[in-house]
């Protein structure tokens, strides 16, 4: 009888201990809703500071154990766990208001700051919403407003129409807030020969419209493309001269001194005697002209102009791929700044599980193994974090390259990462656009038009060729008496090539496959754009459901992570499962990211897809 009492009485203690342990954990304050990974280092360090509320638990424990035993304790942590998950589906207490509520002001206090910064583009571009540092690597968390696209439209909001460039005054003003040390030396021959020429000396925060001016202004590829289109207006009015006539100048002087030889008795040798000289000068005016070619000069002309007309387009196509270029590589460096970001968080929450393990070891509630654990997982972020650095530097290294800019400067990213925008033409219209404004295609016949001409001009060596010409002569010899000679003459000339072998019409040939190789092209330039804007419209639309995917995904994994630190903390949790969430929400941050990213990308590449058509 005395042994049921006992019995009874021990029960009466378990269960007081169970409800007294999940009483005091609910009434834990849960620590706000985290930005990038976990608490800081200051929360984790103040969550316990708290005597009171550490010491409680940890007694109610200690009891409830000598009471118990082993088995008992497994109960309470399953207890403790329906009562945890009941409280978070139930939306108990204020820890759900504050979620909300921070949800609903996007964690505005870890913004450090909200610049806008509005690129030129053929869609309306949003203000981005993940806020950094430029010129350093934020080491503070960063957080991604909530404002986003819902969808890619599947009809056109509008008529589709080119976009039209900036004023002039926009341009101007644009053009002076970039810095006049990010130019290039403007000798293109020069290089480095010291070590301190190609140290660098100071990292500069650049938005991406500045980006697209310093790499239009600078680019080496455009310059080359200009430059081509130079060459192609001298080449057309090398073509024009043609049609009009030739005129040429000629004069001359010529100076004749004669000898005459007799035979004397003495000396027995012949002597020249120098009879005398005369000096003539002379001089003609020429005019010719080719009234007929058979086609050959105008067929030369429409050659040039179509030439001429290929190579702007080449500019065009140019200046389109560039920015294109340009954009995949600003965004890839945001992508390598947040990745340091991710990695740095991640760095910071593996030390704060360190601590944590370190403090329950010293405490006798913990395992060396737990210890250990977060050491494997503390050395492993920080290498995450180095390669992460590394990738960094290649990126700026690479965007710097591409818009050509001073050797001792790097760039780094001013604008925050978000959503650039939204496209609002259907998948039809868009690719209307691209075949109606795209330059390849035009290219394309425009090389067909060359071949022809080219080929014209071949047949055209075969066909008469009638010329006219007049002369005008004037001549005087000095010293005889007598005064200027002049005359002139007038003529007209047909030339016809009866054999050459048929090296025209070989060459002629040659121009009807090219004909024929452009006609192809173009064919196949045709499928290979549609596929262009069928692959961004596709991205476009995943990358935006990742969006929305990955945003709920972020918001629950530092959910996670945050319970599974307070069950390690209060000792019914595992170090394992705090690894587990820290993994889950650097994955979570890195995903949302490279969400964001690609929707940009996509966004840039329909834009190329279609091209602007401003040069036409």
């Amino acid at each position: 009888m005395k042994q049921q009492h006992l019995f009874l009485v021990r029960n009466f203690c378990s269960s007081l201990a169970v409800a007294l342990l999940a009483t005091e954990l609910i009434k834990i304050e849960p620590a706000p809703a985290i930005a990038s990974e976990t608490p800081s280092v200051d929360n984790a360090i103040a969550m316990k500071s708290e005597p009171s509320k550490t010491q409680s638990i940890k007694a109610t424990k200690q009891a409830y154990l000598q009471a118990n035993g082993s088995f008992h304790h497994s109960q309470a942590s399953v207890l403790l766990s329906n009562q945890e998950i009941g409280s978070r589906e139930s939306g108990v207490g204020s820890r759900g208001k504050r979620a909300e509520e921070q949800r609903g002001r996007g964690v505005e206090e870890h913004q450090p700051s909200s610049r806008h910064v509005a690129p030129a583009s053929t869609v309306n571009r949003q203000p981005s919403t993940i806020n950094r540092q430029p010129s350093t690597v934020n080491h503070q968390p960063s957080t991604i407003n909530r404002q986003l696209p819902t969808t890619v439209s599947q009809q056109p909001t509008t008529k589709p129409k080119p976009a039209q460039p900036p004023a002039n005054s926009q341009l101007n003003d644009r053009k002076a807030q970039i810095p006049s040390y990010l130019n290039p030396n403007p000798n293109p021959l020069r290089f480095p020969t010291k070590p301190e020429e190609v140290q660098v000396v100071g990292a500069q925060p650049i938005t991406f419209q500045q980006a697209l001016d310093l790499a239009q202004r600078n680019s080496t590829q455009l310059r080359e493309a200009r430059l081509n289109v130079e060459r192609s207006q001298a080449q057309l009015r090398q073509a024009l001269a043609a049609e009009y006539p030739r005129l040429d100048l000629g004069a001359g002087v010529t100076n004749t001194g004669r000898y005459l030889f007799s035979e004397e008795p003495e000396p027995s040798f012949f002597q020249p005697d120098i009879d005398n000289s005369d000096t003539d000068v002379s001089g003609n005016l020429s005019l010719s002209y080719d009234l007929f070619t058979s086609g050959l000069r105008p067929a030369n002309i429409r050659a040039a102009e179509e030439q001429l007309r290929f190579n702007r387009l080449d500019l065009e196509r140019t200046q389109e791929e560039l920015r294109l270029n340009v954009a995949n590589d600003y965004y890839e460096l945001q992508r390598a700044d947040e990745q340091v970001r991710i990695q740095r968080s991640s760095v910071n929450n593996a030390q704060a599980s360190l601590r944590d393990a370190q403090a329950l070891e010293q405490a006798g509630v913990g395992t060396r193994f737990a210890v250990l654990q977060a050491q494997v997982q503390l050395a492993q972020a920080t290498q995450r974090l180095t390669d992460a650095l590394s990738q960094q530097r290649i990126a700026r290294r690479q965007i710097a390259t591409r818009i050509n800019l001073n050797d001792s400067i790097v760039v780094t990213a001013a604008d925050p990462v978000g959503v650039a925008g939204q496209w609002n033409f259907s998948l039809e219209d868009s690719i209307v656009l691209a075949f109606r404004n795209r330059a390849e295609l035009e290219q394309q016949l425009a090389q067909r038009n060359i071949s022809e001409q080219q080929r014209r001009a071949a047949l055209a060596e075969l066909g008469p060729r009638i010329s006219l010409a007049a002369e005008y002569n004037l001549s005087d010899t000095f010293d005889d008496g007598t005064n200027f000679e002049d005359g002139y003459s007038l003529g007209g000339r047909l030339n016809l090539s009866l054999f050459d072998g048929g090296a025209a019409r070989a060459r002629a040939r040659q121009e009807e496959a090219d004909i024929a190789i452009a006609e192809t092209n173009f064919a196949g330039q045709r499928n290979q754009i549609r596929f262009e804007v069928e692959q961004a419209f596709s991205q476009l639309q995943s990358n935006l459901e990742n969006i929305q995917t990955t945003s709920v995904a972020l918001e629950q994994s530092r959910e996670a992570l945050r319970l599974a630190r307070l069950r390690f903390q209060a000792g019914v949790g595992t170090q394992t499962e705090v690894i587990d969430a820290e993994d889950d929400l650097t994955q979570a941050e890195g995903d949302r990211v490279n969400a964001i990213l690609n929707y940009n990308r996509a966004l840039a590449q329909i834009q190329r897809s279609i091209s602007s058509g401003q040069q036409r």
